[in-house]
């Protein structure tokens, strides 16, 4: 499941990295949190920083650590790389279990060669299980008692949408439906395609999500960039690091929102009625840039990417520039650290965990590679007012990296299910997490 390498900071490269004048970072954490982030001045080494924490999985018996007032249990174990959550109206749990398609002959350079090195490292070295399963509580208790296999042959899968009685995943390079019937547990009938997604042969942000409208006649696909700043040229970004709008009913789409790097995770906010969205933000200017973020998508709004981040400060690494589109750049809401990789994004709306926790987002933050010391690797909670955050944002599920420094999970998708608990995909831990309330009487048993 990881690199055969057990030490790959014995390699010239990694050594040379981590000892790069400059990489480790300057400023706490929670300089790079919250609607104003410290930005300070870009760090662009030789070499970019690596420090990734190495994949270990958890020892029997583990678990992460979840915030007062709150128990956690593995919902479902022995999953094949979980990555995203999607619960359907029944209460049932669909677990999309990916990872990245296969690379195209020819990417053998450099970087490449780097890459592939440290995904493994990171747990993300696996085949794609191309599949989806189907995951049932039926007494209640917090444990899926039926695990089976819902869709098979699928392509890469992420983002799942329900929509009356159809059901509507997002592989790697397209929407696809299927029919779909209250309480079955397997699909067998064939895909039908609804529209193609910017795919190969390069597919650097593989993971496309979905989020359908209220009224059920529109889906969004989140679709990150096809580079970390357009290294590859403009042409290779062609319909990506964008939100679409796709139409159900005409099965077409246009660009909603863009200049967005990777926007994976997505959620409706229950008082405004605006889509937000979890976006990963670029790499190796420092440890302390570009903070990852959350924010309200504007239709028709630019985001800056890739000629500016976090609204209009330029990344001079970009030729030709855009001033232009720079002028146009819209500042995010709510900064999420530097390289956290915020990738599961959940409103609050129906949960019952204690109080503190009844408006806001849950933001599964998968953790940095590109940041010294590490950053991410839990899940938080940004709690909103009146539609907007409104405070500093409280751990609720950590301890995923040891005291080596090595992952024993790593989150990703979040969700709130039919009993109200927090449901979290692990996918080096290959689990699914369920977080819930502590009830008074089992608080009670406890002090006796």
């Amino acid at each position: 499941m990881y690199s055969p390498i057990k030490n790959l900071a014995a390699l010239p490269f990694f050594a040379l990295t981590l000892s790069a004048c400059g990489g480790s970072t300057q400023l706490p954490a929670a300089a790079g949190m919250g609607p104003r982030p410290e930005l300070p001045p870009p760090n662009k080494t030789l070499l970019p920083v690596v420090h990734i924490a190495p994949a270990k999985g958890w020892p029997a018996g583990g678990a992460p650590t979840t915030v007062d007032g709150t128990k956690v249990v593995a919902f479902a174990s022995n999953l094949d790389h979980p990555r995203w959550i999607y619960v359907l109206p029944n209460g049932d749990v669909l677990v999309a279990e990916s990872n990245a398609p296969p690379k195209p002959e020819g990417s053998q350079g450099f970087r490449a060669w780097v890459s592939a090195k440290v995904m493994k490292r990171a747990g993300a070295g696996v085949p794609s299980a191309n599949r989806i399963s189907l995951l049932r509580d039926a007494d209640g208790d917090g444990v899926a008692e039926l695990n089976t296999v819902f869709l098979e042959g699928l392509y890469s899968p992420f983002g799942m949408a329900l929509v009356g009685d159809t059901l509507y995943v997002a592989n790697a390079d397209a929407v696809v439906k299927f029919p779909y019937t209250a309480g079955q547990t397997r699909i067998t009938a064939p895909a039908t395609q609804v529209v193609s997604l910017p795919g190969g042969p390069l597919n650097h942000h593989w993971t496309k999500n979905l989020i359908a409208s209220a009224d059920g006649q529109k889906l969004y696909a989140a679709i990150g960039s096809n580079s970390n700043v357009a290294e590859n040229g403009m042409q290779a970004e062609e319909g990506r690091a964008a939100i679409w709008q796709i139409d159900i009913a005409s099965e077409t789409h246009r660009i909603f929102a863009s200049g967005l790097r990777n926007p994976v995770g997505m959620a409706w906010e229950p008082v405004s009625g605006k889509l937000w969205t979890s976006v990963n933000e670029r790499d190796e200017l420092g440890s302390d840039l570009v903070p990852d973020y959350m924010t309200s998508v504007q239709d028709g709004g630019f985001y800056g990417w890739p000629y500016s981040y976090y609204g209009q400060n330029v990344d001079t690494r970009v030729s030709p520039p855009r001033p232009d589109l720079v002028a146009k750049a819209i500042s995010p809401d709510y900064a999420l650290g530097s390289h956290t990789a915020s990738l599961g994004l959940s409103n609050a709306q129906g949960n019952k965990l204690p109080p503190a926790f009844a408006s806001g987002m849950f933001i599964g933050q998968h953790g940095s590679w590109n940041r010294k010391p590490r950053s991410g690797y839990k899940v938080i909670f940004v709690p909103f007012q009146n539609g907007m955050p409104s405070g500093n944002a409280v751990d609720v599920l950590t301890g995923f990296v040891n005291d080596d420094g090595e992952a024993l999970g790593r989150p990703v998708g979040v969700a709130i299910d039919k009993q109200g608990a927090l449901l979290v995909a692990d996918d080096v831990g290959n689990v699914i997490w369920h977080v819930s309330a502590i009830t008074p009487s089992v608080t009670a048993k406890a002090a006796l």
